[in-house]
């Protein structure tokens, strides 16, 4: 690659390497969530906490919609990287990206036109208590106009991560997260346009990201140039990506759907409770966004890896990453024991929402490493191009156990504990199952690896 800003993950000290593409995705994620966190603050702050639950209730339907469009990127991320591991693959390199962002616009608008007209079928589905409701429908209306930025940000942010590129879609996020705080604070503060501006505020700042990363890809040099005139869907590459990427984007949908059937049973606790569970799904997906980049990594360098061939690299990229996110995860959970409620009043100082978003944050965050290493798991296994077995056990481990729990709970009869639990054991579960099915790939590929050696030394006598 002669991309000065790619980094060679085939060659190498690999600690350094993870990390130096690890944490520039992790800071670029926290800027993504920090859109809706920014969101939750201002409306929490000056707007009330009925405004709070409307905007933090809206997360796992947002996320049903965007995870399978967004699950294709991953199919992006990989297919990039074992071509560029491989070596001589400048076509199907160029394909590649220029299907994907023409599955990210079009993608993006069909979705969009869904969001906004199911949106009250769902909100009524999931139990929105009534003073919430009306906050909810309009935010998320506002925020599905936006989605075709948002798929175009992220399949080419997956496009420069393909190649190690990792520091300007930071740069990106950082002017687009500062356009966004600004202009919550204008819509809401200054014009009174409560959910309704921050929902505004989002959508622009997310059409800014979008444009600077496709400008960015316009100026490259490589085969991952963007030219729009080269924009149209390549049958072979739209077949890889959706190989790699729609078992990954149904894994997110079935974690979408067990959390709104889970958000339908919070919401029988009351505004207090949903409020307080806004608060801390935000600090909750602050400290996956800090172990996901560690995913992120084992996606990429266990492709490019692949693709050249160097498995004994491979083995030590999975040993890494499941470390680091180890400690990541641990040293997050320390965070949370000492400061919960602190946490929890960044976003709102009403006692009750305090205590109740504490609870919570308590119950779910003190085993989230598990989540982390189960995610790494989940990385490592599509960077072998494998996507639908992730799939089947999440769908087991995490959708169908959590659909049976909250079945048999007697919301909101029973402690609100009940229904968080649900989330800390699926993830035993899922990080079992998935430690299971890697040692078994792991013994498969040794076995391929030792045949083709012993093939090759009887040829070569």
């Amino acid at each position: 690659m002669n991309n000065k800003r790619s980094l060679d993950m085939t060659h190498g000290p690999l600690v350094g390497k993870i990390l130096l593409f690890s944490l520039p995705v992790m800071m670029t994620s926290l800027l993504q969530v920090a859109f809706n966190a920014a969101d939750v603050i201002v409306v929490g702050q000056f707007a009330g906490y009925s405004s709070l639950a409307a905007v933090g209730s809206a997360a796992p339907t947002i996320f049903l919609f965007i995870n399978l469009l967004v699950g294709i990127s991953v199919g992006v991320n990989v297919l990039i990287a074992n071509y560029i591991g491989a070596g001589g693959k400048e076509r199907e390199i160029s394909a590649a990206l220029h299907t994907s962002i023409a599955i990210a616009i079009v993608g993006g608008i069909i979705l969009g036109g869904l969001g906004i007209s199911l949106m009250p079928a769902l909100l009524d589905w999931m139990r929105t208590p009534s003073d919430v409701y009306p906050k909810a429908l309009l935010y998320m209306r506002i925020y599905f106009m936006g989605t075709m930025f948002l798929m175009a940000y992220n399949y080419g942010t997956a496009a420069l991560r393909a190649i190690g590129d990792t520091q300007r879609p930071l740069l990106f996020l950082v002017i687009s997260g500062v356009t966004n705080v600004i202009l919550n604070l204008l819509f809401v503060v200054l014009f009174r346009m409560d959910v309704a501006g921050v929902a505004l505020a989002t959508v622009i700042s997310e059409a800014l990201s979008a444009y600077l990363v496709l400008h960015c890809l316009s100026k490259e040099k490589g085969p991952w140039r963007f030219d729009r005139r080269c924009l149209r869907i390549d049958r072979r590459s739209f077949y890889d990506l959706c190989r790699i990427g729609i078992p990954a984007g149904l894994q997110g949908i079935t974690f979408s759907i067990s959390n709104i059937v889970i958000q339908g049973a919070i919401n029988t606790y009351g505004s207090i409770v949903v409020a307080a569970g806004g608060a801390a799904a935000t600090i909750e997906n602050v400290m996956y966004i800090a172990m996901n980049c560690f995913h992120q990594a084992a996606v990429t360098f266990v492709g490019q890896n692949l693709g050249a061939g160097k498995w004994e690299r491979v083995k030590r990229v999975v040993t890494i990453c499941l470390l680091l996110v180890s400690l990541v995860g641990i040293l997050e959970a320390i965070a949370v024991r000492l400061w919960a409620p602190e946490f929890i009043r960044i976003f709102n100082q009403n006692p009750a929402v305090v205590e109740a978003g504490t609870v919570r944050l308590l119950w779910v965050t003190m085993p989230y490493f598990i989540f982390g290493v189960g995610d790494v798991l989940v990385g490592t296994i599509r960077g072998f191009g494998i996507s639908v077995a992730p799939m089947l056990i999440n769908l087991m481990a995490t959708c169908l156990f959590r659909l049976i729990w909250i079945w048999y709970v007697d919301a909101p009869h029973c402690p609100v504990e009940v229904v968080y639990l649900c989330w800390p054991v699926s993830w035993f579960l899922l990080a079992g199952i998935l430690i299971g099915y890697w040692v078994y790939l792991y013994r498969k590929t040794e076995e391929l690896i030792a045949r083709k050696r012993g093939r090759g030394v009887a040829a070569a006598e």
